[in-house]
C-alpha cells in the first residue's frame, strides 16, 4: 500500500514546520516500514484524511535505532490509556499546548510494555484499522509530504540525552462499539 502524498501542500500549514500539533482525521491506510536493509525498519505509518488539510502521515516509531547503537534496548516501551467518547474532535492539522506525560501518568497510573518492532507493527496496524477516527500529538513536518512524527517521550533517554519537557507526542485512536478510545504513549530505554 503506497502513502498517500498530497498534490498540493495547504499554503496555511508552512507556518506549523517543527511546531508542536495535534492532527486529527479518519484513517485511510497504515503501513510498516520496509527497507532493503532492514536494520533501517523502524517505523509505521498511518495516514489520515485531515479534512480541508488533506492526508497527513503520522510516523510511530516501532525500535530505537539510536539506542540500539548505542548498545542499549532498542525496544519501545507502550503505555495505553483508554477512555469513552461522545463526540469527535475536529480533522485537521492545529498547533497545540504539548503533552507532558509526567502529569498524565497520576491522574490514570499507566502501565508500559516493551514491544519487539515486529509485535508493535502489529499492534498499530490492527488499532489503526479497526478505528474509525486517529489523533495524534507530536512535531509536524513538511517534507514530500506532510505529516506528524516525535509522537513519543521526548524527555532524555539511555541514548538521546537532550530532555525535552512538555513535548511529549501520543496517538489516539477511536472505535466505535462501544465507543472507546485507546491513547497510545511510547517510551524509549531510559525514560522516566
Amino acid at each position: 500500500m503506497k502513502r498517500p502524498i498530497p498534490s498540493r501542500v495547504p499554503e496555511r500549514l508552512f507556518r506549523f514546520r517543527d511546531q508542536y500539533v495535534t492532527a486529527a482525521g479518519k484513517p485511510l491506510s497504515a503501513v510498516a516500514e520496509h527497507e532493503a536493509d532492514t536494520r533501517k525498519n523502524d517505523h509505521v505509518w498511518i495516514t489520515i484524511d485531515a479534512g480541508a488539510d488533506g492526508p497527513v502521515q503520522i510516523a510511530l516509531s516501532t525500535m530505537s535505532r539510536q539506542s540500539r547503537a548505542a548498545g542499549f534496548d532498542p525496544r519501545i516501551r507502550v503505555g495505553v490509556r483508554k477512555a469513552d467518547w461522545v463526540e469527535l474532535p475536529p480533522a485537521g492539522v492545529e498547533t497545540t499546548s504539548g503533552l507532558d506525560y509526567a502529569l498524565l501518568e497520576p491522574a490514570q497510573p499507566t502501565h508500559f510494555v516493551e514491544y519487539e518492532r515486529e509485535a508493535l507493527e502489529e499492534l498499530l496496524i490492527g488499532k489503526a484499522r479497526r478505528s474509525i477516527f486517529v489523533q495524534a500529538w507530536g512535531e509536524f513536518y513538511v517534507r514530500s509530504h506532510i505529516g506528524v512524527h516525535q509522537v513519543h517521550s521526548r524527555r532524555a533517554s539511555f541514548a538521546v540525552p537532550r530532555d525535552l519537557i512538555g513535548q511529549d507526542g501520543a496517538v489516539r485512536f477511536y472505535f466505535e462499539e462501544p465507543n472507546h478510545t485507546e491513547t497510545l504513549l511510547f517510551k524509549f530505554a531510559g525514560q522516566p
